[in-house]
Formats: structure tokens, sequence, C-alpha cells
């Protein structure tokens, strides 16, 4: 479990590094949608894992990725200037795919409760028509 220093560095980095990609990264790899969804700041603070959902087919994700691997220099020395630590950590960029995992889950357990409810009108007897003495 991270330290309280260490998740207030890792909400400070995300809100940077989220901000510099929307604003000063002009990397035509990044035309896709990118959302960071968590930071890992080692103890030391000498690296960070920086997780990213990609909006997109697998290429659009590979090369979103290749370019946040190549921006990272970059991310990096901006990080230095806009963020007060004395050691600013070394950034490495991965695929999270909780996101599309989850969508997925959910769409098969809805499937799953369509064709349940769907077996169960099929078992349903028959309404009688009113105004008929069946008994």
């Amino acid at each position: 479990m991270p330290s309280r220093r260490q998740s207030r560095i890792n909400e400070l980095l995300r809100d940077e590094i989220s901000d510099l990609i929307r604003r000063e990264v002009n990397d035509p790899r990044l035309a896709t949608v990118v959302s960071i969804t968590e930071i890992k700041v080692s103890p030391d603070l000498s690296s960070a894992q920086v997780y990213v959902s990609i909006l997109g087919d697998d290429a659009e994700k590979k090369l979103t990725l290749e370019g946040l691997i190549a921006a990272g220099p970059f991310l990096r020395r901006r990080l230095m200037d806009n963020v007060a630590l004395r050691h600013m950590p070394h950034l490495s960029f991965h695929l999270d795919d909780r996101i599309e995992e989850g969508a997925r889950i959910l769409a098969l357990l809805k499937e799953n409760e369509d064709a349940a409810r769907r077996q169960a009108e099929e078992r349903r007897p028959p309404l009688s028509p009113r105004g008929t003495d069946e008994d």
C-alpha cells in the first residue's frame, strides 16, 4: 500500500501529465483519446509507472503507446518545471485495459440476464382469454 506521500505524488503527477498531454504534446500518434487511469510511484520516487487507457483498436493503442513512450523525456522535463520535487521520477507508460475488461464483463452479464429473461418468458403459461370458464 502506498504511503500518504506516494499517494499525493501519484495524484499530482496524474493531473500534471494529463494536462501536459492535452496541452503541450504535439505528436500525431496521440490523436486518440488517452486517459491516465493510475500512477504508481516507487517508494524511493525514482520511477513512476503511468497506466493509460486508450480509446481505439489494437493498432491505434500500440501507436499511441509508442507516442507516449517517445514523449516520456519531454513530459519528465516539463514536470521538473511544473512540480516541486527534489528528484523527478523516470516515467514508464503501460496500457491499462481494466476499463475495457470491465465493459466486456458488463456486456456478458447483460447478455446472460437477457437470456434468462427470455427463458422465463418462454416457460410462462399462456394467459387464458377473459370471460371463459376453464374451471
